[in-house]
């Protein structure tokens, strides 16, 4: 298989989601000549905006918060190089479910979510619009969040099971061929936190002196990840950390430049961040490294 004929495709909640989970890798394919299409299902809407002159954006204010996380998104995919990137349904379409915090520490879905948004979505009415484009641009490779949401985040659930289904249905060849030619996705992997990982990082901070950066984060109990033993990839690219930083950079309502993400790349080394992990969710795993785990998502294939 040639670089062009490598066809990789994201799904993910909302903008800033990709460049924290999967920027390295974004642009590292990208740079070797891949297709990466990115598909984001809310504009983010309800985030929590963390810089003070746009606060008159947020959802309980003026409500235009969408708008500028669009551009945003088409900042941070400039950094990464990545062309084709779409909203499902369009910019807006589904709106940013919001979230609360449980009292383990993850996320969930807040008291009150508007009838709008991607949270109550209709399951098929969402997947068809993938469907759609995933029968366009006919993938070898789709990546996603697993059934958490990767921390339970309403609308990191619901992205999982609208790709889920839309892989199922789109190698369906008698369902509904008006939205293109049926095709089967070979490899779906789901995005995974590696805790050994992000164990390393939080005790080279704290060697440093750092005891704030992940407050009360327990190296040896944390809260969100995947174990070693349940990863079945990883990308290094360690080359393309500061591709990812600045695209991370790009989302500032987000994401604090002197917050957690920046601080374990500058006192940690941005290898931390240059290295993402994967489980495999559908299809044979490839050739794999020394270390047990595929280091190419297309491996195989």
């Amino acid at each position: 298989m040639t670089s062009t004929d490598r066809r990789l495709l994201l799904v993910h909640a909302h903008p800033d989601d990709e460049a924290i989970g999967n920027g390295a890798t974004m642009a590292k394919y990208v740079a070797r000549g891949d297709r990466v299409t990115l598909v984001t299902c809310t504009a983010g809407e309800e985030g929590e905006i963390l810089l003070p002159e746009i606060e008159h954006l947020a959802a309980d204010r003026e409500d235009s918060l969408g708008p500028h996380r669009v551009e945003e998104l088409a900042a941070a995919m400039k950094a990464l190089g990545v062309t084709d990137h779409r909203f499902l349904g369009g910019p807006g379409h589904f709106r940013d479910s919001g979230m609360k915090w449980a009292d383990d520490g993850s996320a969930t879905a807040a008291d009150e979510t508007r009838p709008d948004t991607f949270w109550h979505a209709d399951l098929t009415v969402a997947a068809d619009l993938l469907v759609e484009i995933i029968r366009e641009t006919r993938p070898q490779v789709l990546v996603t969040y697993d059934q958490f949401g990767g921390y339970g985040h309403p609308d990191h659930v619901q992205a999982h099971r609208v790709a889920t289904y839309a892989t199922s249905l789109a190698a369906v060849r008698s369902y509904r061929p008006e939205l293109g030619e049926a095709w089967d996705i070979p490899k779906v992997y789901w995005s995974a936190m590696s805790k050994s990982q992000m164990a390393e990082g939080i005790r080279k901070l704290r060697e440093a002196g750092d005891e704030t950066t992940f407050e009360g984060w327990d190296p040896d109990n944390l809260p969100w990840g995947a174990t070693d033993d349940e990863l079945d990839a990883k990308v290094v690219a360690d080359e393309f950390a500061d591709a990812k930083m600045d695209a991370m950079k790009a989302h500032a309502s987000q994401i604090a430049v002197d917050g957690p993400f920046f601080a374990l790349s500058n006192n940690a080394g941005s290898q931390v961040w240059g290295t993402e992990f994967y489980r495999l969710a559908k299809g044979q795993r490839g050739p794999v490294g020394p270390d047990g785990l595929e280091e190419d998502l297309f491996a195989g294939l």
